[in-house]
């Protein structure tokens, strides 16, 4: 196989060049997922469609629930089959469904595309992590997914600006369209990454470690745990972020979308890249590094956030945002390196699925809908405020699963 050594693992350069095409892959993913954020007030104004704002949060709502609940069954696909086919054909699915949500004539119809993009997103999404486990040894994996993840807060801020404007320039249809091309194009050059053996950089004495089955695997279950409670916060934050900055702040819809999705790459790039440099340094002082760095960094995200939903001062606000949002992606490399790192090589997909299943399920699939109906019954400026206390839970889940993993010696 071209890219792969004699012994099995992928050449160096070929590494570089998987991680940086599923890297930029990453980023069209949360380009399409964040759109509809960008879009809820445009589809408010649409006839037909008779938009609450609970609807506006289901509509994020209905395509997690397709995600959870696909992404198992491409977990255990891709821990037997080729992994560059099944992610080059969730891209290609979730691309096509994305061009649909634009010719939705109904609320039905928009429902019921964006609900088929995360069968696309949920066979990418599980088994990316697990391919990229393989190209990189576990010395380097942290900043690997560093850089991986950091497409997640670009690709976001793109669904925000570019959403924005696209929608503000030419309507709300040619946003979906647009979001949707590139991975048509992307899903092609998939179709040649190297499959290295699943476990071939791990030392089988260390991935054994955390081998036992996934209920009874405590390191992997904490882990999981905050990375749900986090979810919920910082799912809902993403989701209504635009549209408080545009009802509470005042700020205008472009302009919201502008600024927030600036926040967003910002404070993205540099949290992601420091949190993974920062756990992969740690490891040598200890193994629970990564839950450290996770659980310290959120603990701190979570004051910073309640101030910039209740600050009266616009400066303060948006400082206040920024810094929340700087610590809060700290966690992003390290956290999804701990998911890999306890679990056994042949299960790590479905290991990465059912983390997932188990963080939206828990997470950003009641936060966006629950946030929606308390504004329906109160204000968006009160509803939002629950956030800042799911972030709190996280970090301390996190921080308590490190104490207790130093002392017992947990894998990591």
């Amino acid at each position: 196989m071209e890219g792969v050594t004699a012994g099995g693992a992928v050449t160096a350069r070929a590494a570089r060049w998987g991680l940086a095409l599923l890297t930029l892959v990453n980023l069209v993913n949360y380009l399409d997922r964040y759109i509809v954020a960008a879009l809820v007030t445009s589809l408010k104004k649409v006839p037909g469609f008779h938009l609450s704002d609970a609807r506006a949060g289901s509509l994020m709502t209905g395509f997690v629930l397709v995600y959870l609940a696909t992404s198992p069954i491409f977990g255990a696909l891709g821990d037997r089959r080729s992994r560059p086919a099944l992610v080059a054909l969730g891209v290609g699915l979730w691309s096509v469904a994305t061009m649909l949500s634009g010719l939705a004539r109904s609320f039905l119809g928009l429902f019921a595309a964006r609900a088929a993009v995360g069968v696309g997103e949920a066979a990418y999404a599980t088994i990316a992590p697990a391919l990229l486990a393989d190209y990189f040894p576990h010395s380097s994996r942290g900043r690997a997914f560093s850089v991986f993840y950091a497409a997640i807060p670009v690709g976001a801020a793109l669904g925000y600006v570019a959403g924005g404007l696209v929608a503000a320039r030419w309507g709300w249809r040619a946003a979906f369209l647009v979001a949707g091309g590139p991975g048509l194009l992307a899903a092609l050059a998939l179709l040649g990454l190297p499959d290295p053996p699943r476990g071939v950089l791990d030392e089988a004495p260390a991935a054994r470690a955390g081998a036992v089955r996934l209920a009874r695997n405590v390191p992997y279950l904490v882990t999981v745990a905050g990375y749900a409670a986090y979810t919920f916060g910082l799912g809902g934050l993403a989701f209504w972020m635009p549209a408080f900055l545009t009802r509470v702040r005042g700020v205008s819809e472009a302009q919201a979308t502008v600024r927030f999705g600036t926040i967003v790459v910002v404070t993205g790039f540099a949290g992601t890249f420091a949190g993974g440099w920062l756990g992969d340094r740690l490891l040598a002082r200890t193994r629970q590094a990564y839950l450290w760095v996770s659980g310290v960094t959120t603990l701190a995200a979570a004051p910073l956030a309640l101030v910039a939903l209740r600050a009266k001062g616009e400066g303060v606000a948006f400082a206040a945002l920024a810094a929340a949002e700087l610590l809060a992606f700290a966690s992003t490399g390290p956290i999804n390196s701990a998911i890999v790192n306890v679990v056994a090589p042949e299960v790590r997909a479905t290991a990465v699925a059912i983390s997932i299943l188990a963080i939206h399920l828990l997470g950003d699939v009641p936060s966006p809908v629950l946030v929606g109906a308390l504004s329906d019954a109160a204000s968006l400026r009160d509803a939002i405020q629950i956030l800042p206390a799911a972030l709190l839970a996280g970090g301390l889940v996190w921080t308590a699963g490190a104490a207790i993993g130093s002392r017992r010696g947990w894998a990591s």
